[in-house]
Formats: C-alpha cells, structure tokens, sequence
C-alpha cells in the first residue's frame, strides 16, 4: 500500500534479466468469435486484395533448419539492406552472424554493427527485422543485437573486398 494514498499498487514488475521468456500463443480468429454464426448481411466483408500476397509461401519450403528455402529467402532479402556509409549489403560486409528458422516458421537473426556508436544503431535491427519479417512464409522474426565477438573487416565476403578494393 502506499502510504500517501492508502490505495494498493497496481503493477507488474518485469522478469529478471536471466529468466526465459515464453512468447504466448498467438490469437486466432476462430478463437474470439463463434464461426457457426453467420456474419450479417451489413458486416459483408469487402475483397482483400493483399490476401494472396500475404498468404504466397515460397514453393516447396523446408521449413526450418539450416539450408531451408525460408532461409534462404530470409538471407536474399537481407542482402537488399545496404549500408548506407559503405556501399556494400550487410549480409556481406559480416553484420549477420546468424539466420535461424525454426519449425513454425519464426526467423531469429543475430546480427551487429560496425561499432556500438554507428549511426544506424537504433533504425538498422528495426529495418532487419521488418525486412526479415515481409518474407512470405515468415509468421515472426526476430533481431538479437550483439556485441561480441566485435565486428572487423575479416567477417566481410570476397565479393565485399573486391567491391570495396581491399582484394
């Protein structure tokens, strides 16, 4: 109770730093209305026309694992994301130390940046997992910003060295 009010908290305190965290299970449509109703005739529903788009999978995915055409695609589409100091992708130039789809189609990238005081530190995760996350097939992703090991010109691809003249 706080002593100034005399009225009890009402918060939730965040989970230490070393718990794991469990995502919930996601909502479902069928979940929060009753489908044996039928909608009324002022609720029609108008013609969606990103419902294909949304619902295309890549052709014969392998979800998950390493190899798998989900990753695949997850890695194509990050190398569309280019550095805006150096003319090179991020994938290339070594930021992605990882690309992980699991079995349900949720995409961890762990990723770092140049240096910690780079000027896209705050809006490069975001563009990775946005970008990430528009794979078709993709239902989740996620982006874990790492520090160690440090970045350095060794993690960069040949094609990156010859682009960048250091072959």
């Amino acid at each position: 109770m706080s002593k100034q009010t005399g009225e009890e908290k009402s918060y939730i305190a965040a989970p230490p730093p070393n718990a794991e965290v469990v995502k919930p299970p996601r909502a479902r449509v069928e979940d929060a209305i009753d489908m044996d109703e039928a909608p009324r005739e002022t609720m029609q529903r108008k013609r969606d026309y990103l419902e294909g788009f949304l619902q295309k999978r890549p052709e014969n995915a392998g979800i998950g694992g390493p190899g798998s055409e989900l990753q695949e695609a997850v890695v194509a589409a990050l190398k569309e994301i280019y550095d805006p100091e150096i003319p090179v992708n991020i994938y290339d130039l070594g930021l992605i130390y990882g690309v992980e789809v699991d079995d349900e189609s949720d995409v961890v990238v762990t990723m770092t940046l140049t240096t910690p005081h780079c000027p896209v530190a705050e809006s490069m995760p975001g563009e990775v997992e946005l970008r990430a996350a528009s794979v078709p097939g993709v239902r989740d992703a996620e982006v874990n910003l790492v520090w160690d090991p440090p970045w350095g010109p060794e993690k960069m691809t040949d094609e990156a060295r010859l682009e960048l003249g250091m072959l």
